[in-house]
């Protein structure tokens, strides 16, 4: 496996490949692998001959007061867990490698409107930042398929628009969530969690399937399961984000008849939480 830094190498090694006559995939991660991330590993060899693993903490996706500068770095474990799983090469970028002139000179890439719901208000600019980082990893890779995983829903939602929009070559591959046993989707801030903390957390998939229950029994009161979910959740120590029953393509308020995701995002001590399910 290799390990590079430099987009210059990652051209050269990819257009080796490519003149071979090599179906190439991506992952794009943010390092700190866990289970999941390996996940989209297998699913990638399983689609392409070369898969390329690009480990980056995107500054730009951080707003004020995140957690930037404590989020893990553990590129060393993490390569040998690639290496492990089999990926054929590893892109490991620095900040100035991917932005050469800045962030604030950083031409940037905005998928409007579903960019701003839900997680995007939470997180406000949160989306761009994604969405300029992945552009630009498309253009350094060029692969023919690229692998997310279904955690964030929503992130993959605004991929796949930007991809249609910009009419980029390349197919967006879904991969459900990797969980733990207790039902905890599978999170590399599922690491500030305490003892006490990983107790509760799986209460957010927990609450998740009452509400889907309910839906599928035909309750069409969304806005108050949303409320209750809410609530049970705060009960149970969580700080609440959102919770929301949505319409699966427009990621807008859902109506009876709809085909139906379930989007959460709720506080736990240091951590955010993230999680989905579709009804």
């Amino acid at each position: 496996m290799q390990t590079l830094h430099s987009i210059q190498e990652l051209r050269a090694a990819v257009s080796q490949h490519r003149a071979a006559g090599k179906r190439i995939a991506l992952v794009p991660t943010m390092g700190n692998l866990h289970r999941g991330h390996l996940t989209l590993v297998e699913v990638a060899l399983q689609q392409a001959d070369i898969v390329i693993t690009s480990i980056f903490v995107n500054p730009l996706q951080f707003g004020a007061n995140e957690d930037l500068d404590s989020y893990p770095r553990t590129l060393e474990e993490d390569c040998r867990q690639l290496q492990e799983a089999g990926c054929h090469l590893v892109f490991a970028p620095s900040v100035t490698e991917v932005y050469p002139e800045g962030q604030t000179e950083q031409t940037r890439v905005e998928v409007p409107g579903l960019s701003d719901l839900h997680c995007g208000a939470s997180r406000p600019g949160h989306f761009r930042g994604v969405t300029t980082v992945v552009c630009k990893l498309f253009n350094m890779v060029q692969p023919d398929l690229a692998v997310f995983g279904l955690k964030d829903y929503q992130q993959i939602a605004v991929i796949r628009k930007m991809v249609r929009d910009l009419c980029i070559p390349i197919e967006i591959v879904g991969v459900p969530t990797v969980r733990a046993e207790s039902g905890l989707a599978l999170s590399s801030r599922n690491g500030y969690l305490s003892e006490e903390e990983l107790r509760i957390a799986p209460l957010l998939q927990q609450t998740l399937q009452q509400t889907a229950a309910a839906i599928e029994s035909g309750d069409t009161d969304f806005g108050r399961l949303e409320e209750s979910a809410q609530a049970a959740l705060e009960a149970a120590g969580f700080r609440r984000d959102y919770y929301r029953i949505l319409n699966r393509e427009s990621l807008q308020p859902a109506q009876p008849g709809d085909e139906i995701v379930i989007l959460a995002a709720a506080h736990l001590g240091r951590a955010r939480l993230i999680d989905n399910l579709e009804v």
